[in-house]
């Protein structure tokens, strides 16, 4: 669970670390429908931000150095946002509906991420 969302996680940053204007724009015009107080913030810094805090979970999740359970508590704080997202913006859901509209369909998945977040926060050993 941890190499492949971690993986995941990690090259997403990366390609979010040089994006452009266009997608600094969408993505900070996605995350203010949900966390207003980033509205202040320029989309080109924001989408450093977003692209910092993929790196560093993506990074934690594969290296071993950090316990699960830390891990799984960064990974469900990162995956409850992004669902907070999806929760608030009604063109991403079927109206009326929690499922996903066919521009929902890629946020929807970041469900799945919630519950790796959850299992290795829950089923992690207390020693860790």
């Amino acid at each position: 669970m941890r190499v492949t969302t971690g993986a995941y996680i990690l090259h997403s940053g990366l390609e979010k670390w040089n994006g452009d204007e266009q997608t600094a724009g969408f993505l900070h015009g996605a995350a203010i429908t949900a966390f207003p107080q980033f509205k202040g913030m320029r989309p080109a810094q924001f989408l450093k931000l977003l692209a910092a805090c993929e790196i560093s979970l993506g990074t934690a999740l594969l290296l071993p150095l950090f316990p699960a359970r830390l891990a799984g508590l960064g990974l469900t704080a990162f995956s409850g946002a992004l669902l907070k997202v999806y929760a608030n913006s009604p063109a991403l859901r079927k109206p009326g509906s929690i499922w996903p509209s066919h521009q929902g369909i890629a946020m929807s998945k970041d469900v799945w991420m919630l519950g790796i977040g959850l299992s290795l926060v829950l089923d992690s050993p207390d020693d860790d």
